[in-house]
């Protein structure tokens, strides 16, 4: 069933719902209290289950244990809130909610609680007249805000201070000294999770509560927002150190990234690698890639009293520690070099400034595979998206767990420009540094590519990259979205406590990634297996069909290539200067369409024949180019043209008589019918008046509509018994010659009309040449369908002549779809170039032919070498991806192994409870990899 489905059969008892919602508004038929049977029961639970009725004593005695659950009293005419508080309600803590058998110490005066300031940062005192031994408390639970009087634990025995009575009791008190608020655990868990997913800000979510407590009234409230803020922060703190096993090594302080998760699936030895690792694994396999970008939408405005901020952590989450940044921003030389490619952003914005702002934004980076920030790579910028900036991102990420590791790649918007002097920039500086021996290689993720230059394409593209797979390197961008919703709050927060919120959201960011990435990579197996077979077939097919001496000659390239890069990568741009003038490739064109002539006897019928039908496709393609006014010298130009084409007919078949030897074919020739698809092109104005053609010239049929009889004309059966038989093989293979020069003919078009577009179109600088390079592409437009209609006789008469399968399976259908402009020509930067294919007819019939013409010679490098590229980068993801199942699981089982070395260590039963409860957590991580990654990994 539909959504609607269920809202349908629910709309004709919506009436009934809503009485029964009104029935519970009324005075229940128990009266007397269910408990004791004595005292009237006016007091009800909204908080349990089921209709009850209670007196205040009992519901006291039956709500020991449930001190959040909500009451009403009856009043006579309807039930009102109270509280259990007014029931006389006291929570005694320390015994299980029994009274302390050491009864109370008396407390002369109120508690204060000393931890809230006024917006003058004042001490708020609160007074609170109080029964000796007990302390008037407002709790903040998840389904309201409570005050109850608490009864302290007084065995001297036990010592325990107060505010841990409250932490064993799930309390977390927003004090330590004499705390007058305290917030629940479960709470505190939910703040924490509304944040993170929901993005709640600490406000919205105590509104939240106050409404839950006093929708009408909520002003009545206690306000503890200002707590909320401040313990929520220390909540937030305590449960990272609990997760990394801080609570475990007693005394251990977190260093850089100690409270951070990483990305299970990335390469890091010591952690998810063999110990033989170096001598196993290829080293484009184990080669970081790293994605970088910056976000201005997460400013930071200046503070009042820096002085006074207090941090609970400093770099040891994602955001660098502060100390040692400020001191390399300090030391550091602001360049002031303009972009030589396009105007980029990061680049010729890096100098804007803003006064009120601490921060204008933050740069952070990622894995480029599954999206995890890097530990201690998040900074912040001062006065736009600065190399210097950028520069202490990127070597505190190439430095994360990269032991051993020869090679990384960095995917930056503008790596073309920040690469340029990055070393120099690190040598010079006593606060950069990259590993020893470490290669690093610099590309531009997929869709920023199309914004540079032409001449950065094949320098910074992922597809000429070993190693890097199928990375788009864009993933940051998606990560950005979600914490652009939390960057509006964090604006004017303390420092410190930006820090601990955003390391928070970037922390939570990876644990999504962590759960999901099985399923993650059961998807990248299967795209990779996908892409693979979509990518190798056309790259082989296309080698063979290519001189063998031309791919020694390219792959020789592609090799220099890949070792020297820089400049030597230009080999997968196509040479202009190798191309023919527009002279040469038009003299090219008309060579194809040229007749043959001379012929005699049978073969010259038929190829008189196989001519004819040309000359009545040009004279139609003719007609619809003629205006509808057409003059009178115009249509008698048309009447001569018929007039021969239909001397030439009779001629034909007069001659047929001959070749036939007077046999009797019986069989009436077929009208041409031109394929409307490809016949556009041909004119502005089609020669139609009002959806009829124009009047004929005489009421004789017209030439070009004429049948012309070929043996194609009849089926194999019968000219075998006319014994035409013979003359249906001479005519198949002449329509086999057909189709193979119209092909040629369609594929020359299709690269001159690639070569128009980007040479010519988008390069247009006026009107007026914009006019003219639509007209020569228009021209193109109309060769192409030419031969296209050319192909398509061809095929016919093929699919008639012949029962011979290899053959008609070689000559397929030509559709729309095939004739779009090859973009390695056209758009060498373009986005998406991981699964391109080539149409079909492309890597047909090129054994044999001459491939001297400079221009088609280039094309066909050009297409070989991104072909290859293709189906190398898809073969390189499917061997990544199936280690990185292998890392998956030893990552998992990483952590089991430290939680049970943790586990074995504990001296308390709750370190040892905690420990064997995570060693079960990534227990279950692990087997649940294996059992999904089973016959597809590594070693599996």
């Amino acid at each position: 069933k539909t959504q609607n489905d269920f809202l349908r059969e629910w709309l004709p008892v919506r009436d009934d719902y809503l009485a029964e919602l009104l029935d519970r508004e009324s005075c229940p038929e128990q009266t007397k209290c269910e408990l004791c049977g004595k005292d009237d029961g006016p007091l009800r639970c909204t908080t349990c289950s089921g209709i009850h009725s209670w007196c205040s004593p009992c519901i006291v005695k039956a709500h020991a244990r449930l001190p959040f659950h909500k009451i009403q009293s009856w009043n006579g005419e309807y039930f009102e809130d109270t509280s259990l508080f007014d029931q006389g309600f006291v929570w005694h803590l320390g015994h299980g909610g029994g009274v302390c058998p050491n009864g109370y110490q008396s407390e002369m005066g109120g508690w204060v609680d000393m931890g809230d300031e006024d917006d003058q940062g004042d001490p708020v005192v609160e007074m609170v007249s109080e029964t000796p031994g007990e302390t008037k408390l407002v709790l903040v639970h998840s389904t309201g805000i409570f005050t109850h009087c608490v009864a302290w634990c007084c065995c001297s025995h036990l010592k325990v201070k107060r505010d841990h009575q409250l932490l064993r009791a799930g309390l977390f008190p927003s004090s330590v000294v004499r705390p007058k608020t305290a917030f629940t655990f479960e709470v505190l868990d939910h703040f924490l999770i509304d944040a993170l997913e929901c993005k709640t800000s600490a406000m919205g979510f105590f509104e939240k509560l106050k409404r839950l407590t006093s929708n009408s009234f909520p002003h009545m409230v206690p306000d503890r927002y200002r707590e909320l803020m401040r313990v929520s922060r220390m909540w937030r703190d305590l449960q990272n150190r609990k997760r990394f096993g801080y609570g475990h090594n007693v005394g251990s302080i977190p260093g850089p990234g100690g409270l951070s998760l990483f990305c299970p699936a990335c390469p890091q030895p010591g952690v998810n690698l063999p110990g033989n690792w170096v001598d196993i694994y290829k080293s484009w396999l184990v080669m970081p890639r790293f994605v970088v970008d910056g976000n201005f939408s997460a400013q930071h405005m200046k503070m009042k009293r820096p002085e006074d901020d207090v941090s609970l952590t400093d770099g040891e989450g994602y955001m660098v520690a502060e100390g040692p940044y400020a001191v390399h921003m300090k030391a550091s030389v602001e360049s002031k070099e303009k972009s030589s490619c396009h105007n980029h952003r990061a680049v010729n914005a890096a100098n804007c400034n803003r006064k009120n702002l601490r921060a204008t934004g933050v740069g952070a980076t990622a894995c480029a595979r599954h999206g995890c920030f890097v530990p201690g790579t998040v900074v912040d910028f001062q006065k736009g998206e600065r190399q210097m900036n950028i520069d202490y991102s990127i070597c505190n990420a190439l430095k994360f767990r990269s032991e051993g590791i020869t090679k990384a790649l960095i995917i930056y918007d503008v790596s073309c420009q920040w690469i340029i002097h990055f070393l120099d920039r690190v040598a010079q500086s006593p606060y950069l540094s990259v590993p020893e021996k470490m290669a690093i290689f610099a590309a531009v993720g997929k869709f920023h590519l199309s914004a540079h230059k032409l001449q950065c394409f094949a320098r910074f593209s992922l597809n000429f990259i070993e190693g890097a797979g199928q990375i788009d390197g864009e993933i940051l961008e998606t990560l950005w979205a979600p914490f652009n919703k939390i960057s509006p709050t964090a604006r004017s927060m303390s420092q410190a406590h930006r820090r601990e919120v955003y390391d928070d959201h970037m922390r939570d960011s990876n644990w999504k990634k962590l759960v999901g990435i099985v399923k993650t990579l059961l998807k990248k197996y299967s795209r990779a297996i996908k892409g693979l077979d979509e990518t190798k077939e056309p790259y082989l097919l296309l080698t063979s069909s290519l001189s063998p001496s031309d791919v020694a000659k390219w792959a020789l390239d592609e090799k220099q290539a890949a070792e020297q890069r820089g400049d030597a990568l230009d080999v997968y741009q196509l040479r202009f200067d190798r191309a023919p003038t527009m002279a040469e490739i038009r003299l090219t064109l008309t060579g194809t369409e040229s007749e043959n002539g001379g012929q005699t006897g049978s073969i010259a019928w038929l190829v008189s024949g196989i001519n004819l039908e040309n000359a009545q496709d040009s004279l139609r393609a003719e007609l619809r180019k003629l205006p509808s006014d057409a003059t009178t010298s115009q249509k008698v130009e048309v009447e001569e043209k018929r007039q021969r084409l239909l001397a030439r007919l009779i001629k034909f078949h007069q001659t047929a008589d001959t070749v036939t030897e007077g046999v009797d074919h019986g069989t009436a020739a077929e009208a041409p019918a031109d394929d409307q698809i490809f016949t556009q092109h041909e004119g502005d104005v089609e020669f139609m008046v009002d959806g009829e053609e124009v009047e004929e010239l005489d009421e004789t049929e017209a030439a070009e509509s004429m049948g012309i009889w070929m043996p194609s004309s009849m089926d194999l059966e019968r000219a075998q018994e006319l014994g035409l038989e013979k003359l249906q093989q001479d005519e198949l293979q002449l329509r086999v010659g057909q189709a193979n020069d119209s092909l040629e003919g369609l594929r020359m078009a299709l690269g001159r009309k690639a070569v128009l577009y980007r040479k010519t179109l988008r390069s247009a600088d006026s009107v007026f040449t914009g006019t003219r390079s639509k007209k020569l592409i228009e021209q193109v437009n109309a060769k192409m369908n030419k031969h296209i209609r050319s192909y398509q006789r061809a095929r016919k008469a093929i699919r008639r002549l012949s029962r011979d399968e290899t053959i008609i399976g070689k000559y397929r259908e030509i559709t729309v779809a095939d004739l779009s402009v090859n973009q390695d020509v056209t758009e060498e930067n373009r986005y998406g170039q991981g699964s391109d294919k080539m149409a079909w007819f492309w890597i047909m019939g090129q054994q044999n032919g001459d491939q001297s013409d400079a221009w088609m010679n280039e094309f066909y490098r050009v297409n070989w070498l991104k072909a290859k590229a293709r189906y190398l980068r898809w073969e390189e993801e499917l061997e990544i991806v199936r280690h990185e199942m292998d890392w998956v699981v030893r990552w998992f089982s990483h952590q089991e192994q430290e939680w049970k070395r943790w586990a074995t260590q504990s001296q308390r039963s709750g370190q040892r409870a905690y420990a064997e409860k995570q060693v079960n957590l990534w227990g279950r991580f692990k087997e649940e990899a294996q059992k999904g990654f089973k016959g597809k990994m590594v070693g599996s």
